[in-house]
């Protein structure tokens, strides 16, 4: 039994999946990794990935402003449903209601600080089943986005985004090889992550000269975090670990867990 195994054994509880794709060598480490789950906040990052597409496709610029509104419709009947400040991580623009801003710095406040607001505002604008569909372009199976944020009527009926590890990892790669909408925009979209304020989880523990680019995740008991690290010297290594039932009053659980996993990981590969 790897240290990796051994340590996970140990959450016997828990569901604990990790997946990680080494661009260096081609290595994979994959642990109950097609286990599907409810992705939280990782979603944000193929309506990022979408933004870039119609961006290079002359559909949108990222310069152009959209305005800020906190009113959607629910998949389910369509009804009207706002976002809960509460539930967000992200409080500015709930105070800027009616103003306009950038779908740069939405896409940005989307990733670093995972405003809900800033999604829905730009999966309103790229359109849901647009997002969906370049998943499935790009070839990444086991991930569906099929609605926005706090849609609780569509949740209630057990309509929700999945995604597993694998599927996670996978996206992370093809964004590490520059193969979403172009080379640049891929480096645009590493450069964003690469500024993530919640570092609880795959960076934290990892040496101070590793960057990581990394999207977090949580809701309930889900706690995940996907991303790219890149060791010195070396090309990085896609990493996705996602985690159900760790206690979702105490979050320091899971992010503890999260961070030795990584560590070990890096250790295992970097040596």
């Amino acid at each position: 039994m790897t240290a990796l195994d051994s340590f996970i054994s140990q959450f016997s509880n828990k569901t604990v999946s990790v997946a990680v794709q080494d661009l260096q060598t081609g290595r994979e480490i994959l642990i109950n990794a097609d286990v599907m789950m409810h992705p939280a906040s990782t979603m944000k990052v193929p309506v990022m990935m979408e933004v870039f597409r119609q961006a290079h496709e002359g559909l949108l610029s990222l310069d152009e402003r959209l305005k800020i509104y906190n009113s959607f419709k629910s998949i389910v009947d369509g009804n009207n449903f706002a976002l809960d400040e509460a539930d967000d991580s992200e409080l500015t623009l709930y105070k800027r209601i009616g103003e306009t801003e950038s779908i740069r710095e939405l896409n940005r406040l989307m990733i670093v600080r995972s405003s809900n607001l800033a999604t829905n505002l730009l999966m309103e604008r790229v359109g849901t089943p647009r997002v969906d569909a370049f998943i499935k372009e790009l070839g990444i199976a086991d991930m569906h986005v099929i609605r926005g944020l706090e849609d609780k009527k569509a949740y209630r009926l057990n309509i929700n985004n999945s995604a597993s590890a694998r599927s996670s990892a996978h996206m992370m790669r093809l964004i590490a090889e520059g193969k979403v909408v172009s080379r640049e925009a891929c480096d645009e979209m590493i450069q964003v992550m690469l500024r993530q304020e919640f570092n609880e989880s795959i960076p934290a523990l990892l040496p101070s000269d590793v960057r990581v680019a990394h999207k977090t995740g949580w809701t309930g008991d889900f706690f995940h975090d996907i991303g790219i690290v890149f060791p010195p010297g070396r090309k990085p290594y896609a990493i996705s670990l996602f985690t159900y039932g760790f206690p979702e009053n105490d979050e320091s659980q899971a992010h503890n867990c999260m961070a030795e996993i990584s560590r070990i990981i890096y250790s295992e590969l970097i040596g």
